[in-house]
């Protein structure tokens, strides 16, 4: 962002006679319309090459100006020593913005390879030499215009801009010159909307557009390990290729015997360990030594348990049993898994849309499965705007300024629910600069997260750049519930596919609450519609006070004799991310009413169950 630009006229006639070529825009007109935030100086200053130096260094070194121009004092007369002063200022120059400024003058006269105008940066100022004719600099300013504020934001090292700008141009229907161009007026605030234009919308109404539009996503299919398909859907059902287990099987450690035999004692045969596999049958009056899992002899339909035995006589030196005597008369089948109990052959290991977690990713494993086909995720992208926002990652503090949290949150609690995303960065609330944020997103993802520039604010940009920039069909741009009232939900055609658009408040909380509400729903649904998120019922642990919104209030579960308790994490404005710390539900409080503005302790709510249980106290 441009913030402070200096224009210095230099020249001995001007210094003496102001009112020198006043025809037409100046330098400064120019300046102050592409960019009417900009604090701009303005200065006239003689010929002089040690006043030039000064007024320079002042700039860049006190003023702390972004953008030095200076017009005069370029061409080859004794008097001419702006080059000179500037290239005595500067740290590094930029040898291109003269040679494409001298291109674009030589289409209008020979004269301009007569020109020696110079380029640099000192610290974090650009300066820029222009020529000292009016007409010749008002169109030489358009030649530069494409990249000053580009060029600003690599000098100064802001990231955001920079890769917002990097991020766009790496897609061809996106160039620099474009990425500036809005059909959003901003220069009317006078006439802004006084009330939002989009209709309340209650949230089961809301819940069911989202369902329904959510239906339009197509899914992909691919293939992953088993061990990569932990919380991913199942695409195709999963049958079982063989019967778990594949032979009868002792559940116990013990005598495999014949049931027919009854009790009384047996011959022992050699030992039997899980992974032998028995040869000889077993003959009547016999018993085979058995552990838990091995398989049975052929002839053996019962095992025994060590417990029931008693031994009768053994091998000198007690490393073998000769004859144990069977106490109890066994039945048939006892403590034995005959063949397919567990899995029978043929049998769905995991359906269609089933969410895969670790228990049945051991039992894919056990059936001879090493891949699994699930539904590719949609690729998700995270955008923040805001012209107040900066980095988490810079150190330093702007005045004015905030660091993001919500990208570094939502993409995180999205990586919790089994979804990567694509940091896209941060977008100033400008309509150009929204326009090249947008259309890099949209070109990377398949659903687009927006937290901020919804509201009713003359920077609140976001809803009418979707709409008159991207064509976007706003199915609700208000929703009945706090936090989260402005909460938009769109679609837009973009490179010949749906693009599905959430666009969520700025403040940290709302976009927490509503990227559970609304994103993850959306995304657990996988294309079928939405999933919603499992209730309890739980006891206020305090009286809370209603709003007149329904509320979705972040707390922490408990048990104890009477059943789940919930206790509000807090203050719950919607700036404090701190609400959200250690939340295992979000509370659906009502609405307050002309009756009921309060519920006192001991009241049941309903409980969306969204943060992890095993946070959960026991009272």
């Amino acid at each position: 962002m441009v913030k402070a630009v200096a224009v210095v006229t230099i020249s001995d006639t001007c210094f003496k006679d102001h009112s020198k070529d006043t025809s037409g825009p100046t330098l400064a007109d120019v300046v102050k319309e592409m960019f009417p935030e900009a604090n701009l100086h303005t200065i006239i200053i003689p010929d002089e090459r040690e006043i030039i130096e000064k007024e320079l260094k002042y700039f860049c070194d006190e003023a702390n100006v972004d953008l030095v121009l200076t017009t005069g004092g370029t061409g080859l007369s004794q008097r001419d020593v702006t080059p000179e002063a500037t290239k005595a200022v500067i740290h590094r120059e930029v040898p291109a913005i003269p040679i494409a400024l001298t291109i674009e003058s030589l289409k209008k006269t020979h004269m301009a390879m007569l020109s020696r105008a110079v380029a640099g940066v000192r610290d974090s100022t650009l300066i820029i030499n222009f020529p000292g004719s009016k007409k010749a600099v008002t169109e030489l300013i358009e030649v530069v215009k494409p990249v000053l504020s580009h060029a600003i934001s690599l000098i100064k090292n802001e990231l955001t801009e920079v890769r917002t700008i990097h991020n766009s141009m790496q897609f061809s229907h996106v160039c620099p010159h474009h990425m500036l161009t809005s059909n959003v007026d901003m220069s009317k605030v006078a006439f802004r909307p006084r009330e939002s234009p989009y209709p309340m919308m209650e949230m089961t109404e809301a819940f069911k557009i989202v369902d329904e539009v959510m239906k339009q996503w197509t899914a992909h299919m691919e293939i992953v390990s088993i061990e990569e398909g932990v919380g991913r859907v199942v695409a195709q059902k999963l049958l079982a290729k063989e019967p778990m287990p594949p032979f009868a099987a002792s559940v116990k450690d013990g005598y495999a015997c014949l049931s027919s035999d009854g009790a009384g004692v047996r011959r022992v045969r050699a030992a039997l360990t899980a992974g032998d596999a028995p040869t000889l049958p077993l003959s009547r009056g016999e018993c085979a030594r058995i552990n838990t899992g091995a398989a049975l002899p052929s002839g053996a339909d019962c095992v025994v348990q060590v417990e029931d035995t008693k031994l009768i006589t053994a091998s000198e030196d007690g490393q073998t049993e000769l004859e144990v005597e069977i106490m109890v008369a066994p039945q048939p089948n006892q403590d034995v898994r005959p063949i397919g109990f567990d899995i029978p052959m043929g049998a769905v290991l995991a359906d269609k849309g089933d969410v895969l977690d670790a228990g049945q990713i051991g039992v894919l494993a056990g059936a001879g499965y090493q891949n699994v086909t699930v539904r590719a995720n949609p690729k998700i992208a995270l955008l923040s705007t805001g012209n107040e926002l900066q980095e988490p990652s810079e150190l330093k503090l702007r005045p004015a300024h905030i660091r993001d949290s919500n990208r570094t949150m939502l993409r995180v609690l999205l990586k919790e629910h089994g979804y990567d995303s694509i940091d896209c960065g941060i977008a100033r609330d400008e309509p150009g600069a929204l326009v090249a944020a947008l259309s890099s997103a949209l070109a990377q993802a398949d659903v687009l997260v927006c937290t901020g520039g919804v509201s009713m604010g003359e920077r609140d940009l976001l809803k009418p750049v979707l709409t008159k920039d991207f064509g976007a069909t706003l199915h609700f741009g208000r929703v009945r519930m706090k936090p989260g009232k402005p909460t938009t939900f769109a679609t837009c055609q973009f490179d010949g596919k749906t693009k599905f658009i959430f666009a969520l408040p700025g403040n940290p909380v709302s976009a927490y609450v509503c990227c559970h509400l609304f994103v993850l729903r959306a995304l657990r649904g996988g294309g079928g519609g939405g999933a919603a998120w499992p209730r309890l019922s739980a006891r206020l642990t305090a009286a809370v006070t209603l709003d007149p919104r329904p509320e979705y209030a972040r707390a922490t579960l408990s048990i104890g004799p009477d059943g789940f308790q919930a206790t509000l994490i807090g203050s719950q404005c919607s700036s404090r991310l701190l609400s959200a710390c250690g939340a295992t539900v979000l509370l659906e409080l009502p609405a307050a009413s002309a009756i009921v503005k309060q519920l006192p302790p001991g009241t049941s709510v309903s409980a969306l169950i969204t943060g992890r249980l095993d946070r959960m106290t026991t009272l």
